[in-house]
């Protein structure tokens, strides 16, 4: 009898397990990145922003031309991808068609060691100073797209902010319609399965959780 609850206990732990991974693996944080940059516009009577899948591709391409150096972003080392390389580089990654590319209105870019949620990245990593809140506020934004990623999978995280003063369905166009996913990371407005930039600290925490747990019924039921 005690085999049998056991044997039922693990069964249903296993499925919980597998059923949180599962939710966790829809969750976009650069969809959420986008969810409260409009919604920190609107409070302030600015437009809500198309969250244009293509732009968001070219900000990931923008945090991977940094190669994982988060000295170069901000501060008085601070240094930022040739304007070339839009076309040249993260256009083509992108599938984004070059000659769809408009001007870039505004960028948001930080860096840090830990990965910490799109709300709190928001607020204390790439809205510092008055400077970046001109840049969320101003009004020849018509089009975002946001991106996060950490270094091959880790630490550091990179969160970047393109805005573009395109047209909707017109600027950032790409190739068969949606554009080239590529890892790590994840970009806003791609419909894409992406849990973040924290994946391996996700899973390190579901299986210490799985292991913990199996322990204490090992125990419980003296097998």
């Amino acid at each position: 009898m005690a085999k049998s609850t056991w044997f039922l206990l693990v069964s249903l732990l296993v499925v919980s397990a597998a059923a949180a991974t599962q939710i966790k693996v829809t969750n976009n944080p650069a969809d959420e990145l986008v969810s409260v940059i409009n919604s920190n516009r609107t409070a302030h009577k600015a437009s809500t922003l198309y969250d244009n899948p293509g732009l968001a591709c070219i900000a990931l391409q923008y945090i991977k031309a940094y190669q994982g150096d988060c000295s170069s972003v901000g501060g008085t080392d601070a240094k930022k991808p040739p304007e070339s390389e839009f076309a040249e580089t993260f256009a083509p990654n992108c599938g984004v068609l070059a000659s769809t590319l408009t001007p870039i209105t505004g960028r948001l870019l930080g860096c840090q060691s830990k990965y910490v949620p799109p709300s709190e990245a928001f607020s204390k990593i790439l809205i510092e100073n008055s400077k970046g809140l001109e840049i969320l506020y101003n009004k020849n934004h018509t089009e975002v797209g946001a991106a996060v990623s950490g270094s091959d999978g880790g630490s550091p995280y990179f969160w970047c902010v393109l805005f573009s003063s395109g047209k909707t369905n017109s600027s950032f166009a790409t190739e068969g319609g949606t554009p080239k996913i590529t890892r790590p990371g994840c970009f806003s407005g791609a419909d894409d399965e992406c849990s973040g930039a924290d994946d391996r600290s996700r899973s390190s925490h579901m299986w210490s959780f799985f292991t913990t747990a199996l322990i204490a019924m090992w125990y419980a039921f003296g097998l």
